[in-house]
């Protein structure tokens, strides 16, 4: 329980200072035109997924039944997003620094939800489907569409 909070803890505050990092970086145009074009709401992508991170921080700290399902969900929603950049999918807006940072901590999030490292309720193959799912959605929706 001990571990399990201490890396809850180190997440939250890895998630709070990108989150911070992106929020700062987000252009808030003046005027209304612009607010209705996607280059605006593609800046949020960044955002989104230290947000995500923080989320499952939270709920790896309360050690909640759905902690392995938010870790898959954000593991795969980080490492797609490099993914689709390699690809040519799209242009990522994750900076460098913002990549390998959310890289590491999604494999190890990923580690954990599969390997229900902490005892916690197990991923089915049906939740990790999802997580997949949910996570190709997500990096779409503010990349993409």
């Amino acid at each position: 329980m001990k571990k399990r909070k201490i890396i809850s803890i180190l997440l939250l505050i890895i998630g709070t200072a990108l989150s911070l990092a992106f929020l700062l970086k987000i252009d808030f145009p003046q005027g209304i035109e612009p607010y209705f074009k996607r280059e605006y709401y593609n800046q949020f992508g960044p955002l989104a997924i230290s947000i995500e991170l923080i989320i499952t921080s939270y709920y790896l700290f309360k050690g909640h039944n759905k902690t392995n399902f938010t870790l898959s969900l954000f593991g795969f929603t980080a490492l797609l997003d490099p993914i689709f950049n390699q690809i040519g999918l799209f242009n990522s807006l994750v900076p460098l620094y913002g990549t390998i940072i959310l890289s590491i901590c999604a494999i190890l999030c990923l580690w954990i939800a599969f390997k229900n490292t902490f005892k916690l309720k197990p991923l089915s193959s049906w939740a990790a489907i999802l997580s997949v799912i949910l996570g190709v959605f997500i990096e779409l929706f503010f990349n993409y569409l």
